[in-house]
């Protein structure tokens, strides 16, 4: 067998610059669009639409990825795997739950994603590179338009149970990686690619600074929505 010659994917190539211009187009156009359409039966068909495809596509790639089963990939307890079903769900149903985990996960932690990934794969065209951008850009996409296109905003409600979710979801997948012998989310070790994570100490300490910076930012990104209805209350 002759060895794959096959490019790797590089942060900050010509792929992902591509990438992050796609994504910057994509934004606009859903705010843009969920404003025409906002409060209209075209808008429900719409987001009903993006929600069916943003959940579909995680199955169809999940699947496919999953095989053949290997435990530190096909278990999906990555936060991105539970911001992707979180997304398909608001955009779906506009639950106020669905939309507090899509708009706090989706435009933090999955953005970062989007600015340091941790993608260990060749580049354009793979399957893996494609099914990781498809899924980052779908997720961050979904809380865009639900905010800026269909006006929907968080509350201080919104930012305790996304609190209260990320915690939970922390202490499951730190028992299940000590136990496994896995890493999934990060949460028991820093990525092997350079991320953001290398500034913020090591491990154990990165997680703490982590959740401080979250709940700050968090709380910066909630703050002026609850401001706004005051005002116009």
């Amino acid at each position: 067998m002759q060895p794959s010659t096959a490019r790797e994917f590089s942060a900050y190539g010509l792929s992902h610059w591509i990438v992050l211009i796609v994504f910057a187009a994509g934004a606009v156009a859903v705010v843009m669009l969920g404003r025409r359409q906002r409060n209209t039966a075209a808008e429900r068909r719409f987001s009903r639409a993006f929600g069916a495809l943003t959940s579909v596509l995680y199955v169809a790639i999940y699947l496919a990825l999953m095989f053949p089963p290997a435990v530190e990939r096909s278990v999906p307890l990555r936060l991105t795997d539970l911001a992707t079903l979180a997304a398909g769900y608001a955009l779906w149903s506009h639950r106020r739950w669905a939309y507090a985990l899509t708009y706090y996960w989706c435009l933090t932690l999955s953005t970062q994603a989007l600015l340091s990934p941790a993608l260990e794969s060749p580049d354009f065209p793979d399957h893996e590179f494609l099914a990781f951008w498809a899924i980052h850009l779908l997720v961050v996409w979904a809380a865009i338009y639900l905010t800026w296109g269909v006006g929907m905003h968080p509350d201080w409600h919104s930012y305790r149970f996304a609190v209260a979710a990320t915690v939970a979801w922390v202490g499951v997948t730190f028992v299940f990686n000590s136990l496994a012998g896995t890493n999934y989310g990060f949460v028991n070790r820093k990525p092997a690619t350079p991320s953001l994570l290398d500034v913020l100490g090591p491990w154990p300490w990165y997680l703490g600074t982590v959740a401080v910076l979250l709940l700050i930012v968090w709380a910066l990104m909630t703050w002026p929505w609850v401001r706004g209805r005051r005002a116009a209350r």
